[in-house]
């Protein structure tokens, strides 16, 4: 195909060369978007004046057609192309004419792919934003179901304080919806026009980017054509907000191998989400979340990958930066899989309580609860503390649990715990424990529903703006 540039050249760029500068092979994907700006951009040429009308007209008319064509599979991409905007407007000036090169008045392939790229990481931020908004809502209709089961709540992986799973679910809701935030703020960087910064300097055409920016459905236009079309921190903002979201989604991965499994027996997964072994017949492996854990690292990969190709990059635009779409497609897919697999990993899960339940049994884990006790019969947290250390110890060396523990033996570790043996024994209970943790945020079932009408609130908020958004 016609290269864009071959008029200063008298020989024939070398095959290997031609591999190593092609771009089509991944930014072939951009093409709805290369369209979709140069509409704009042709529809202002039109209006200012720049070309006329009637030229216009027939660009944005060859356009359309082109566009419906590629979107029945009529018409192809050539491979032939050097890259994504080559080959749009090659096909363009096949079916319109040498009319099709005054489309590219006014502009550069360096603003021009730099608006591509904003327009599909703008659609991407959207699409993403709404496979979060559905992860959240199964992990209410999960935490709404298991409000009342209760299992060890952990430190160190060790057992601490015992919890109830609703509260341990809506923990990650919260972290996705910091996710979601951080987005939603990206979003509003990535939403600004580089197109009409030409090459690096701008243009002596008397265009109109305030049009062109609200015919895309930009916020702003970038100030400075120098930067707007020589830096990629928008593709290097939303990377490390998706680093941060697969960072969330591989510790619940981690927490579903770890409670899958026979040593745990919290949860059974559902067939559907499981695969086997070539070798071990009894073998249920969960697949995706070691995938989503796994592929963690592939994101955060992306986001150095960008990090590095940027940070050395004298102004303006430097062939260096056609190595930002890989890394981007690529996180980008990525959670576009992670996502919904991980989701629906999930929503099939059967939450086994007799197992949480049971592991809460002689795990010492109330005896937080005890010395709290103490405190509030007037003795100094430090104190009690080290009152329970001790109980705990004996405990242990006895080969007993607290929650076995007789009057009289309790009693003998401090006079406040004789005072009321019955009440000091009712607070090692892991239930009466749970149940007592009413503060703004706590475990109790009565402060987790509560949470849970928070959480609910602010996914319709959410739903809602987005919404009247659009």
């Amino acid at each position: 195909m016609r290269k864009l540039w071959g008029g200063r050249f008298e020989g024939q760029t070398d095959a290997l060369i031609e591999r190593l500068n092609n771009s089509l092979t991944f930014d072939a994907r951009l093409w709805r978007h290369d369209i979709q700006g140069s509409l704009a951009h042709a529809a202002m040429l039109g209006a200012t004046g720049i070309l006329p009308q009637e030229e216009a007209d027939q660009i944005v008319a060859g356009l359309r057609a082109l566009q419906e064509d590629l979107e029945s599979g009529a018409e192809e991409l050539p491979a032939d192309a050097e890259d994504v905007h080559t080959a749009v407007e090659g096909l363009l000036r096949e079916r319109i004419g040498a009319v099709a090169g005054k489309l590219h008045t006014a502009r550069s392939r360096n603003d021009q792919v730099a608006t591509d790229v904003r327009l599909y990481l703008r659609e991407e931020c959207d699409a993403l934003d709404a496979e979060i908004a559905a992860f959240q809502e199964t992990l209410l209709a999960l935490a709404d179901r298991e409000m009342e089961t209760v299992l060890p709540g952990y430190t160190h992986l060790q057992h601490a304080q015992p919890i109830v799973l609703a509260h341990h679910l809506l923990a990650y809701f919260w972290m996705l919806d910091r996710d979601r935030e951080r987005l939603t703020d990206a979003r509003k960087r990535i939403n600004r026009l580089p197109l009409g910064a030409g090459a690096l300097a701008g243009t002596g055409f008397p265009i109109d980017r305030k049009r062109v920016a609200a015919e895309l459905g930009f916020e702003e236009v970038l100030e400075n054509s120098l930067d707007a079309v020589s830096d990629r921190d928008f593709i290097a903002e939303f990377l490390a907000v998706a680093s941060i979201l697969m960072m969330h989604l591989s510790r619940l991965a981690e927490e579903i191998i770890l409670w899958n499994s026979p040593e745990f027996g919290f949860i059974a997964l559902d067939d559907s989400v499981t695969t086997g072994s070539s070798i071990m017949p009894q073998k249920k492996n969960p697949d995706v979340a070691e995938l989503a854990r796994g592929k963690t690292g592939r994101v955060y990969g992306d986001l150095m990958a960008i990090l590095t190709l940027m940070k050395g990059l004298p102004l303006a635009y430097n062939k260096d930066m056609q190595e930002d779409k890989e890394p981007l497609f690529d996180a980008v897919d990525t959670l576009r899989l992670v996502l919904p697999a991980l989701q629906r990993t999930l929503a099939t899960a059967r939450f086994r309580a007799d197992r949480m339940a049971a592991a809460t049994t002689g795990d010492f884990s109330t005896a937080t609860d005890l010395a709290d006790y103490l405190v509030r019969r007037g003795l100094p947290f430090r104190e009690a503390h080290e009152v329970v250390g001790r109980i705990v110890r004996h405990c242990i060396q006895s080969g007993i649990t607290l929650e076995s523990l007789d009057g009289p033996t309790l009693a003998g570790f401090s006079p406040l715990l004789g005072e009321d043996v019955c009440a000091a024994l009712s607070v090692l209970g892991v239930r009466s424990s749970v149940t007592t943790r009413r503060s703004q945020g706590g475990t109790s079932p009565e402060a987790v529903r509560i949470q849970w009408q928070q959480a609910q609130s602010r996914l319709r908020a959410r739903a809602d703006q987005k919404a009247a958004a659009s």
